[in-house]
């Protein structure tokens, strides 16, 4: 508080005295080290013993005076220390990867089980989930966005990369249906494990990454097991024997395709992370834009698949219509559909929760690790496929898998 005279100098000294007696100064400052308490006048402490109109009380706010107003707000956090912040990346990439894997063998599973009512549509069943998922992932990140998790700069993403992603995986859908007609069951398993090979290939060379020499180690291993394993026995009774080389080449070229596809994705969070100034894309912009351009370029091809499948393009729409009557079970023709709905349906919910846990390992690990965590899943399934289930008592006879679904006698 300060308290200025304004009056003439004959009036100064007995204005100062109205306030304070003992004051003689004309211009004097009061100061009060109280500590003021909610709805308690500031006038508490002045006592003003008489008023005089040519005297003027000018009040100014003054700073804190005691140390105690700083001590009373709370500090601000620490920053979390590098070394944590790495512990909870490897407790967030184990806990991924364990829920990556469970879903892995749930897919496998519920895959085939959903083939048992399905099994004279599994052209149907493949492009309801391509086709459905864009519908899916574009409604979820919708309400994303309208929640604000999905941000206007994370939809701004530049969508060449996209483009690129969905382009890889549909050319690796038609060049890995073209060569599975033509290989024997078993050799595709053993083809498909080149892989993750591919994928330490295309991270070295797209990423710029390195790896330990136990790595790349055990990277020639799998390779050198493939060429064993296709080349290994007499020229009669070789696993090739009889199928030119151009089949099993495409099937690695579908491998590669698939490969080069997920280290684009990886790229595309590791660009995000830089662009959104550390924050981290919403895995749903991938999802949907990877699916939807995937989608586009299936569609495309459409009929070159029907005919691989031995459905003519003209015969199409009444394949579809047929597929969607045993699929929901309705109708006259639906014999052999037992199971339907329901199987089918828990396989697509489930395939959509695989898919985007594999995703969300990718954007907190890479690409090599969601693969050994996909592919790690693979014996338990086979033992699990092996033993009755329900719809199928007798358990089934693998003879071999893919990437994402097994070859099994009795379903063909």
């Amino acid at each position: 508080m300060e308290l200025l005279r304004s009056p003439p100098p004959a009036a100064a000294s007995s204005c100062a005295r109205f306030i304070n007696p003992s004051a003689s100064p004309p211009l004097f400052k009061l100061q009060s080290n109280f500590n003021p308490q909610p709805k308690l006048s500031i006038f508490k402490h002045l006592k003003i013993y008489h008023v005089n109109a040519t005297c003027r009380l000018k009040l100014k706010h003054l700073p804190p005076l005691s140390a105690n107003a700083k001590a009373s707000s709370p500090p601000p956090p620490p920053p979390t220390p590098p070394a944590s912040r790495a512990n909870n990346r490897k407790i967030a990439v184990v806990a991924c990867s364990a829920v990556t894997v469970a879903l892995a063998i749930a897919n496998r599973v519920l895959y085939k089980l959903a083939l048992v009512p399905m099994k004279e549509f599994p052209f149907f069943l493949a492009q309801l989930t391509t086709f459905g998922y864009v519908v899916i992932y574009f409604s979820v990140l919708y309400m994303r966005y309208r929640a604000g998790i999905a941000t206007d700069e994370m939809l701004a993403s530049p969508k060449f990369p996209f483009i690129i992603i969905g382009f890889l995986e549909a050319l690796g859908v038609v060049s890995g249906m073209y060569s599975g007609a033509m290989l024997p069951g078993p050799a595709i398993p053993i083809l498909n494990q080149t892989f993750l090979v591919w994928q330490l290939t295309f991270s070295i060379l797209l990423l710029g990454r390195t790896y330990t020499l136990n790595r790349l180690v055990g990277c020639f291993l799998v390779a050198a097991g493939v060429v064993l394993a296709v080349t290994s026995g007499s020229e009669h009774d070789q696993l090739l024997s009889g199928v030119g080389i151009m089949w099993p080449a495409l099937m690695l070229a579908s491998n590669a395709f698939q490969a080069v596809a997920s280290v684009v994705k990886e790229s595309v969070f590791l660009d995000a992370a830089t662009r959104l100034k550390g924050k981290v894309l919403d895995i749903f912009v991938v999802n949907s834009f990877g699916s939807g351009f995937q989608a586009l370029f299936v569609l495309l091809c459409l009929p070159l698949l029907s005919n691989l499948k031995g459905i003519p393009f003209s015969e199409l729409p009444s394949y579809l219509r047929s597929g969607a009557a045993c699929f929901l079970n309705i109708g006259t023709n639906t014999t052999g559909c037992d199971g339907a709905p329901m199987l089918p349906l828990l396989y697509i919910i489930t395939n959509i929760a695989f898919n985007i846990s594999v995703l969300n390992l990718l954007k907190y690990s890479s690409a090599v690790v969601s693969s050994l965590a996909v592919m790690s899943s693979v014996p338990i399934s086979i033992y699990i496929l092996s033993r009755p289930l329900p719809y199928l008592p007798e358990g089934l006879i693998v003879v071999g898998y893919g990437k994402n679904q097994f070859n099994v006698k009795g379903l063909e």
